[in-house]
């Protein structure tokens, strides 16, 4: 039936075809000619038109284009913008046309002309010509078979309902005027999307906060949905990463020429950004001159370029050159006249977060040296406290400068330079003889062949006397379990973090005296470096790594996480058996005492952000990173605040530092009773969901402004004005009762009163549906099920609202009743608060129970340590 429908269509066509130059909708064929001039009378150039009219495709000439520039594309009608373009890099003037035969489709300037872009050779003849109303263009043969499609060949942009395979890229154009074939590229990989500028990688989806990883299996390809951005893979089957964005009937994805990934809209008749990567314009490395400096002034938008102080713009302002004119940059491979710059320091160049140095241990010497044999090599930058070397190859970018960030002041970039002949000449000027040898040579050269004689039979000596030396020290390390802060220098471990002297960190804490917390791991100190830099200090106790190179290794994991919600590991100290941690300090101190302390109260917005950031940290925790980590100890002492209330994650990743036997715990039991999930008690598995039980605790005691289990006196109700924790232990015990609020958030959730489980110094700045949207996603996070629990990933979008909030299964939250009751019992027997303010109880029965009623009488006791 196909092939008549398409028989009976050229019948009826093929008399307007020959003696008409009107659009067409949806369908032409065979030996159809066309150029803008032939028709811009109808439809200002466009051919053909899908069925609604929704996508045209003729020759048209950009916006702000000069006028000679012309290109056959498809164009989306409403925002008038084109989505495909055929012969980007070789455009015509106004008269060049576009030639429709049974071999496929070419553009030409005219019909005696060569052809500038065509269709691959195609398996058969060329039936009919299709433009969908998804904006694909369609060659189909006689039976109606796909034989080429723009959607398989996209330029800069891609639409609703069009699919991206892993391998195929976006590249952007030199400026909006000009379709030309710029140097950005969005490219979609095999676990991640990303952007590249000269080969070198600036910016991946799932390092920004609003893309959420749901799992890591391989990404087969990127679409564009009604709800957002997708990488899907199994088959099709699984979300990998998603961008969730509200509901709109269209949408695009642009590489555009400003070297951002665009996702818009369409709103009226324009289309309206609701995604940007990267959001920073000083991360693109061609937001200014090559090797130039950029920098966002009081947080504007707009960025600010200069040249580092060596150097200046040239005449096209296209890179930044040295002021010493007898220098150039390389344009040759001749390594007999090179030198190096120092350009800058404290700056950061993107591609280097993606990339391994190209070497770890070297000096800068041996750095520079590399690079002087490559030829394609333009500069390095070197880090020199962990020795590490990076090279920019091909093209030299600009570089983004963090002045008020203390992250980067120990990278240094170094630009590769030329000698000019002139100079070099001059520099050798020097007294000669009459042959031309350097009188001066004829002196030094015997001795200094005696001298290097003995040199080298030294160093050789010196050499081998260091390495018995070191193997028998390092025997003896191991044989005592410990090790110096000078042995870890002999591992060659990509991103290991800064290393401290203990006598630096002692200095900076004024010999540990200003104790600013503690936890299982140890005490926190509050330190200033020498740079004016506030820190925290970690005194990690029952440290027990096996080996010097597994401790740099489980340390360079965690100092190479990053993310916004998550506190940033700044470097390390090693003595003997002391571990110290060198942290980013928060200045707003831990969440628990600014939730439960007497201070100034947090308004609901300010809760609601503390939630959605520690969502958005566990969440990368569990599939963000290349390794998945369990937190295994969320509670309101491990989550800092920072500027603004920015809640940022601590802790994370310490479990891998415990000795051998503390470790063994992890199996059994680790964590903070109270937050526990139930699994831990049963010697079940434990998987990420362990920490989503303890964030849904996290999540109640932020609605109430108080411990999940607290002391209330029996004559006062629940919605009365809390009391700090101290003034109850004056009570007596007849007076108070243990109110377990977990319970009594199930039962105002089954009646519909989330309002009476509010934090009543709120005083009703919050209402009945911003409370029960809170407590709904706790309560789901604390079925007891882990498979029924949400992941932190849907956690994030039900709180953004980009995920319908689910309802809780009450079948899974009977067990909260048992809790309950176990609580209320042991409110009956002598029981007081401790100082730290966790509850201490004593049995007055023999009869031990089980597992859950141990739980019931230690219910705050941590296992972990004091916090």
């Amino acid at each position: 039936m196909r092939p008549v429908f398409l028989s009976l269509f050229l019948s009826l066509h093929l008399h307007v075809l020959l003696v008409s130059s009107i659009s067409f909708t949806e369908f032409v064929f065979p030996n159809f000619t066309a150029s803008n001039l032939k028709f811009v009378d109808s439809s200002q150039g466009a051919f053909l038109f899908s069925r609604n009219a929704t996508f045209k495709a003729g020759m048209f000439s950009p916006r702000g284009d000069a006028p000679s520039n012309f290109y056959f594309s498809v164009v989306h009608v409403a925002s008038d913008i084109i989505i495909w373009s055929a012969n980007r890099d070789s455009p015509v003037s106004r008269s060049g046309i576009m030639n429709l035969l049974p071999q496929g489709i070419s553009v030409s300037e005219d019909d005696k002309s060569q052809t500038v872009w065509s269709t691959p050779v195609l398996p058969s003849p060329v039936f009919a010509l299709r433009l969908m109303d998804s904006g694909n263009l369609v060659l189909l043969d006689r039976f109606n078979v796909s034989l080429w499609e723009s959607f398989g060949f996209p330029t800069d942009t891609i639409v609703a309902g069009q699919r991206l395979p892993v391998g195929m890229f976006l590249s952007g154009s030199v400026q909006d005027g000009n379709f030309s074939t710029g140097d950005h590229k969005f490219l979609v990989g095999e676990s991640d999307a990303l952007l590249q500028w000269k080969g070198q990688t600036y910016w991946k989806l799932r390092m920004d906060t609003r893309a959420y990883v749901n799992m890591n299996f391989p990404v087969e390809y990127l679409t564009i949905t009604r709800n957002g951005l997708v990488l899907m893979g199994r088959n099709g089957t699984s979300v990998i990463i998603q961008v969730a964005l509200p509901p709109s009937d269209f949408r695009m994805a642009k590489m555009d020429s400003s070297g951002k990934f665009i996702i818009s809209r369409l709103s009226g008749q324009t289309m309206v950004s609701e995604f940007e990567g990267p959001a920073n314009s000083c991360e693109i490395p061609s937001v200014c001159a090559g090797i130039g400096l950029c920098h966002l002034e009081n947080a504007s938008e707009n960025p600010i370029c200069s040249c580092p102080d060596e150097l200046h713009l040239d005449t096209d302002e296209s890179t930044c050159v040295p002021n010493d004119y007898s220098l150039a940059l390389p344009v040759s491979c001749d390594t007999s006249n090179l030198s190096y710059l120092d350009i800058v320091v404290g700056v950061s160049y993107l591609s280097n977060r993606f990339v391994s140095p190209a070497q770890m241990g070297f000096n800068l010497t041996s750095c520079q040296d590399l690079c002087s044999r490559n030829c394609s090599c333009l500069g390095v930058f070197y880090e020199n406290t962990s020795l590490s070397c990076y090279l920019v190859n091909n093209a030299f970018g600009s570089m983004s400068l963090e002045q008020n960030s203390a992250d980067n002041q120990d990278l240094v970039g170094y630009l590769k330079l030329t000698i000019k002949e002139h100079s070099k000449d001059r520099r050798n000027d020097i007294s000669h003889n009459g042959s031309g040898f350097p009188l001066i040579a004829l002196v030094l050269l015997p001795c200094t062949g005696f001298f290097l004689l003995i040199t080298l039979g030294f160093l050789w000596w010196r050499r081998f006397a260091v390495m018995r030396y070191n193997s028998i020290r390092e025997k003896k390390s191991f044989q005592r379990g410990s090790f110096s802060s000078g042995d870890l220098g002999s591992f060659r471990i990509p991103g290991l973090p800064q290393k401290f002297e203990y006598e630096t960190l002692e200095r900076a804490t004024d010999n540990f005296r200003t104790q600013i917390g503690a936890g299982g791991f140890g005490s926190v100190y509050k330190g200033t470096l020498s740079d004016n830099t506030i820190v925290a200090v970690k005194k990690i106790t029952n440290l027990g790594v096996h080996g010097r190179k597994e401790f740099c290794t489980e340390i360079a994991i965690i100092g190479n996480i990053r993310h916004a919600n998550l506190v940033k590991l700044r470097g390390f100290c090693a003595r003997g058996r002391q571990l110290l941690l060198v942290y980013e300090y928060m200045n707003q101190g831990s969440l628990d005492k600014t939730l439960f302390g007497a201070g100034p109260v947090l308004e609901w917005q300010e809760r609601f952000d503390i939630a959605l950031g520690t969502a958005r940290g566990l969440a990368y925790l569990h599939c963000g990173c290349d390794q998945k980590i369990i937190h295994c100890d969320v509670k309101p002492e491990n989550i800092l605040l920072h500027d603004h209330f920015q809640a940022k994650i601590s802790d994370f990743g310490l479990s891998k530092l415990l000795s051998q036997e503390e470790s063994s715990l992890f199996t059994t039991m680790r964590g903070t009773r109270g937050y526990l999930a139930p699994e831990w008690l049963t010697n079940a598995a434990i998987s990420e969901k362990a920490d989503v039980y303890s964030f849904g605790m996290v999540l109640l005691e932020l609605v109430s402004g108080r411990k999940n289990c607290s002391f209330k006196s029996h004559s006062h109700s629940l919605m009365e004005n809390r009391q700090d924790h101290r003034d109850h232990s004056s009570s007596s015990s007849s007076s108070t009762g243990l109110v377990y609020f977990p319970l009594y958030a199930l039962d105002m959730h089954e009646q519909g009163r989330y309002l009476e489980l509010a934090d009543p110094r709120l005083e009703g700045r919050v209402t009945n549906e911003e409370i029960g949207k809170v407590i709904r996603i706790a309560l789901c996070c604390v079925h007891e099920e882990p498979a029924l629990r949400p992941t932190m990933a849907a956690v994030v979008g039900m709180m953004e609202g980009n995920i319908p909030v689910g309802n809780p299964r009450m079948e899974s939250l009977n067990f909260l009743r048992f809790y309950g009751l176990r609580f209320a019992e042991a409110s009956m027997v002598e029981g007081q608060i401790g100082e730290s303010g966790d509850l201490v109880f004593r049995r007055e029965s023999s009869n031990s129970g089980g597992s859950r009623n141990s739980l019931s009488y230690v219910a705050s006791q941590q296992v972990s340590g004091p916090r």
